[in-house]
């Protein structure tokens, strides 16, 4: 009876072991901001809706980007590696491409932009969930363009786009670029107002404001000084974060029984700012570390007043929702826990 009850101990010890250390989750909610810091977000005065999230529920103190510019931060959030890039050119991108949005083509060790490797989304589809990138000012549904804009603001130039693919993540994708249903998954603004709507929401949804307010800005003569002056900036994006929030808040899935949470992350910081964390190798070009930023971890379920300080990046998250969603396996660097990359579990765990 003795070696039994042993063996049902080793046993119940090798299954808590096994299991994840964070409750399932039946929807999360990233919404991704651009190149600013964490002291110049965390502060109440400059972005009040964020700020005031931050203090409310889940707060990644040590949060960092993987690389500058932006781009390879999406991919990285996606699919666990910059996979090379290190600027902003156009996804489909070669070497010695002559199009104007492969601006880096001719540098040395210039990569395809365009990878052949899984995202989170199939990992996904293939525990039968689903995915929406909700894009603001996409042209149409399932549009590969490199950017769009609006005539209110627009002068002819790529300064002047309010949609911009290199903010897209997913279209850097081989199989998201082929997929016969892509125009379902990558859509605008007003797909987002339907579904929030109609309680139709994704299991996971990837939220890209354009760049008058995800903070980015833009520079053009009809551009207005709230998409251009920083501090303007930072209060129009605030604001639209504190909308967006409060929009699913309001909805059924965030009132239900089930696991939520809702995700405000950056894409890198403000400027040249090298910190980084978590599989990050400071030698190479793409994947050196893109700055502090601000990350907040809103749930419906979960902790309350938490500043984690633990050390996480991107490939962090990542490896965070396959644990809530359950998925098999870990895509590329969110499986480097030897080197850093940890589950945000103070920051998803049930109350």
């Amino acid at each position: 009876m003795r070696i039994v009850a042993a063996l049902v101990l080793v046993m119940s010890a090798f299954a808590c072991q096994a299991e994840p250390a964070i409750p399932r989750y039946a929807h999360i909610f990233v919404i991704v901001e651009e190149n600013k810091e964490y002291d110049q977000i965390l502060d109440p005065a400059a972005a009040p809706n964020i700020a005031g999230l931050a203090a409310k529920y889940g707060n990644a103190t040590k949060f960092y980007g993987e690389v500058h510019p932006s781009e390879a931060n999406y991919v990285a959030l996606l699919g666990g590696d910059t996979f090379g890039i290190h600027d902003d050119d156009g996804f489909s991108c070669k070497a010695g491409d002559k199009d104007p949005f492969c601006g880096g083509s001719s540098a040395s060790g210039y990569v395809d932009h365009t990878t052949h490797t899984p995202h989170l989304g199939m990992q996904l589809e293939a525990e039968g969930l689903t995915w929406k990138a909700y894009l603001e000012n996409l042209p149409q549904p399932g549009s590969l363009a490199f950017t769009a804009s609006d005539p209110a603001v627009d002068d002819g130039t790529r300064k002047t786009a309010l949609y911009a693919s290199k903010h897209a993540g997913f279209v850097n994708f081989a199989q998201v670029q082929v997929d016969p249903r892509r125009a379902e998954k990558l859509v605008g603004f007003d797909q987002l107002d339907s579904d929030l709507a109609s309680n139709r929401l994704p299991n996971f949804a990837l939220i890209v404001p354009n760049q008058c307010n995800e903070m980015h800005g833009l520079v053009g003569p009809k551009v207005p000084p709230a998409c251009s002056e920083k501090a303007a900036l930072i209060r129009r994006g605030d604001e639209e974060v504190g909308q967006l929030v409060r929009r699913l808040q309001a909805t059924a899935a965030w009132r239900s029984k089930a696991n939520v949470a809702i995700v405000i992350t950056f894409d890198e910081g403000a400027g040249g700012d090298r910190q980084g964390c978590c599989a990050v190798t400071p030698d190479t070009p793409s994947n050196f570390g893109g700055g502090h930023i601000p990350t907040i971890v809103i749930t419906n379920h979960g902790p309350r007043g938490v500043a984690d300080p633990t050390p996480y990046n991107h490939y962090s998250l990542l490896r965070t929702m396959e644990e809530a969603f359950r998925v098999k396996g870990r895509l590329r660097h969110a499986a480097d826990t030897d080197r850093g990359v940890a589950t945000m579990t103070p920051l998803f765990a049930a109350r």
